[in-house]
């Protein structure tokens, strides 16, 4: 490739090819139009705050209630572009999905006897992100990131991304968790179910937040730690969880 490297493969994420290269530059070119945009909701809120002070008897601090409430809107819509943008970090390639969900399951679960181990392979299988131990049973999750516009949603129990089947997304993890359970459940006697999960870090989930579909419950990083500890809390003892840790530690090969 003419001024590339021969050491460093191109990302597709980073080629002209790819729906995020798309995505940055239309972001870019657009960011005139949303500073124009800003200036005028600042202004509007800046008419709006003289006459509020005004309706309520401000006259002397009309113009101070303009200013801050034309500066609140214009602080309020950058934060939501910035917001917009942000959420696509995962997709973009800017962030890795595993680290951010990583994070998030320590900090809401590791005080409440909860295990979280991170980048977990059965011998010459594929690999999961985090496996999760604690007294509402085990979990396996991974982290996958679609376009913002793609609807995820269950449809006759279904699971569709768009207008695509997501069996292929649904059927890999489903099997590595029943995998995951058997090596567990011979190694330690402990009768072991794996409830697979999906962290979605980009695509448009509904109202609920959740989609469970095809064995498969998918919903954002930040809501994981949620779901896990509305689990029944008495499925495992503190030995078995202490166990089943131990043994997933030594058996499961790290990547």
């Amino acid at each position: 490739m003419p001024g590339g490297s021969i050491y460093v493969q191109p990302n597709e994420k980073y080629t002209g090819s790819s729906p995020q290269w798309w995505y940055e530059k239309f972001w870019r070119e657009d960011a005139p139009n949303r500073r124009r945009y800003r200036y005028a909701k600042a202004a509007v809120g800046f008419v709006v705050g003289i006459a509020l002070g005004i309706r309520f008897g401000l006259a002397g601090g009309s113009a101070i209630t303009g200013l801050l409430l034309g500066a609140l809107t214009f602080a309020g819509d950058w934060l939501l572009d910035w917001y917009s943008f942000h959420k696509t970090a995962v997709w973009r390639g800017a962030k890795r999905g595993e680290l951010i969900t990583g994070r998030l399951l320590r900090r809401s679960l590791s005080r409440q006897s909860y295990h979280v181990l991170d980048g977990r392979a059965i011998r010459g299988q594929a690999s999961i992100d985090h496996l999760v131990i604690g007294p509402g049973g085990v979990w396996i999750i991974d982290n996958e990131s679609w376009s913002p516009d793609t609807e995820i949603a269950c449809y006759a129990g279904r699971l569709f991304f768009g207008e695509k089947y997501g069996s292929k997304t649904a059927k890999p993890l489903v099997e590595q968790a029943e995998a995951f359970a058997e090596l567990l459940t011979r190694e330690t006697g402990v009768q072991v179910r794996i409830t697979p999960m999906l962290a979605v870090h980009c695509g448009l989930l509904p109202k609920s937040g959740v989609v469970v579909a095809e064995g498969l419950t998918l919903a954002k990083p930040r809501a994981m730690a949620k779901l896990i500890k509305a689990a029944d809390r008495d499925v495992l003892s503190p030995s078995q969880i202490e166990l089943l840790s131990r043994t997933a530690a030594r058996e499961l090969q790290r990547v």
